[in-house]
């Protein structure tokens, strides 16, 4: 059973989904990872997150970001969503704005645009709550940033 579920929107959003496999590859977080589109395919996103046992939902969706909304509709763990850059808005503060803007009752953890990054990170400290060695793994990776950070002044 995967600790995380990752679901794009699109297989467009791919690149994004990859920052976020890498970090939780990192920290030896088992993750899947889904295309489901709350649009297209609401049944399947649904099915996705009621048939998984996993700890966080990382959601990644970019135009009107509907999808960490509807993720978190359905579960009561973590939802994490992460806004997607598109051809037609690279900025896409839209989709940054619908992530941020649930309604009281539904929360959705956000991260910047296209920072799949940051919700693996995210994703290891709320697990990391609960597992020493991922706390562990954590403290180290930022010691690693900071050396990274003053190597490069």
């Amino acid at each position: 059973m995967a600790q995380v579920v990752i679901v794009m929107g699109s297989a467009t959003d791919r690149p994004t989904a990859q920052k976020a496999e890498k970090i939780l590859e990192k920290f030896n977080i088992t993750y899947e990872t889904f295309v489901a589109s709350a649009h297209r395919t609401p049944d399947r996103v649904v099915e996705i997150v009621r048939n998984s046992g996993a700890d966080v939902f990382i959601a990644l969706a970019g135009l009107s970001a509907a999808l960490p909304g509807v993720v978190a509709a359905h579960t009561l763990k973590p939802v994490i969503g992460v806004p997607c850059a598109s051809s037609s808005s690279p900025a896409n503060l839209d989709s940054l704005l619908s992530v941020v803007q649930m309604p009281p009752g539904v929360p959705v953890g956000g991260v910047g645009i296209g920072r799949g990054e940051n919700a693996a990170l995210l994703t290891a400290r709320i697990i990391g709550v609960s597992n020493e060695a991922i706390a562990n793994s954590l403290e180290d990776y930022r010691k690693e940033l900071e050396q990274k950070t003053l190597d490069s002044n």
